[in-house]
């Protein structure tokens, strides 16, 4: 087993329930070492249309003494010295697992697909794929799209700056964006 694999899990079990470690790197930098774990909040396993919120910063600081504590009390990184990053994954993280679409429930992503590209706000998962809110354009009207696991080859959420508060239809059928 590898360092990365002894301190994932070191830091799962201290952890507990309340927060998931996503991943671990352990990385030469001179004569230390850079301990970088990128942590998240747990998904339940079922699917659904939640929005799963993102841990704030006080629970980044929480999980962070946590794991220096860890770290500190077990030998699993050995006499050496290191400096220790806690994180969550950021946006630029490719979309590659169900689960990473269920943490994308109200964002806006694009998708590369065998047949070509879709753009669409992630409107819920199911156990086979994902459920889209595709916005209208000249030539087609908003509509919704289930695209399947299977046929989704990439994805990437979108950055946005202003994301809107509801995807929900109004009272002229018009989806607001």
């Amino acid at each position: 087993m590898g360092l990365d694999q002894d301190v994932r899990e070191q830091v799962s079990a201290a952890l507990g329930g309340d927060v998931f470690v996503d991943d671990v790197r352990v990385t030469p930098a001179g004569k230390r070492r850079v301990a970088r774990i990128t942590v998240e909040r747990p998904v339940a396993q079922t699917v659904g249309d939640s929005p799963v919120e993102p841990l704030t910063l006080d629970e980044i600081a929480d999980a962070t003494r946590i794991i220096s504590d860890t770290l500190d009390a077990s030998d699993v990184m050995g006499s050496q010295p290191y400096t220790l990053e806690v994180s969550t994954p950021g946006t630029d993280r490719p979309l590659t697992e169900p689960v990473h679409f269920r943490r994308a429930v109200g964002r806006l992503v694009l998708l590369t697909l065998a047949g070509g590209e879709r753009t669409g706000r992630v409107l819920a998962t199911t156990a086979d794929g994902v459920d889209l809110h595709i916005a209208g354009t000249k030539k087609q009207q908003p509509h919704t799209e289930h695209v399947p696991f299977a046929e989704i080859t990439k994805g990437v959420a979108q950055v946005e700056f202003t994301r809107p508060q509801s995807t929900s239809a109004d009272a002229d059928g018009e989806t607001e964006a």
